[in-house]
């Protein structure tokens, strides 16, 4: 997947009690392209570069509170390509449009490698709040990865460990709705484990 082309939308009207709405400065579409790009940039960063992330598992015996969190392994910069707007569309009070982005090589010979070797296919859904804006989305994008990342790990490892970290890059277009307030999203990735911490005594 040289080229990475998918169709991507945001709210034409900022939630009420977000900043954004309550600007009335802004043009007409200002919000909604702002969040078309912070939303593209966020999905292009995790489907080239990938995300790093840490998980602790719950443990009610030894009273371990569940932990997780991701970070972008790198950002897409100028250096490598414009990212392409085009052909948008309003529909259902959604200001939509198509994102391209050329993969560079060095990009695609990484894909080739995370595609070619045994890494593991996981997929998870997540949900965040739609009042949270863009920051809704990225938690939704985050519980997704959480319950693709603990699912995974529960069929494989038979004792909790203490805390497991890996990589992921989202290897199919991704999928965000919206479902009784918040945004429902849906990513498939590729799995390689970096490390898996035992606990010394039980």
């Amino acid at each position: 997947m040289e080229k990475i082309r998918m169709p991507l939308w945001a709210e034409l009207d900022a939630y009420p009690e977000l900043k954004e709405a309550q600007d009335t400065s802004a043009g007409q579409f200002d919000y909604t392209i702002s969040r078309i790009k912070t939303l593209s940039e966020f999905l292009l960063n995790g489907m080239t570069y990938g995300w790093t992330f840490v998980y602790v598992p719950y443990d009610k015996i030894r009273g371990v509170e569940e932990y997780f969190e991701f970070s972008e392994i790198n950002k897409i910069s100028e250096e490598d390509g414009k990212i392409v707007y085009s052909k948008p569309w309003i529909q259902d009070n959604r200001f939509n449009c198509w994102v391209e982005f050329e993969r560079t090589p060095q990009m695609i010979r990484e894909f080739q490698v995370w595609n070619s070797i045994n890494f593991a296919k996981i997929q998870g859904k997540g949900f965040g709040k739609i009042s949270d804006g863009f920051d809704g989305i990225s938690d939704g994008a985050k519980d997704c990865l959480k319950n693709a990342v603990r699912s995974h790990y529960r069929k494989i490892i038979k004792n909790k460990p203490k805390e497991i970290r890996g990589k992921v890059i989202i290897r199919k277009l991704p999928r965000i709705g919206i479902i009784s307030g918040h945004y429902a999203v849906e990513l498939d990735f590729f799995l390689e484990t970096d490390k898996i911490i035992e606990y010394k005594y039980y």
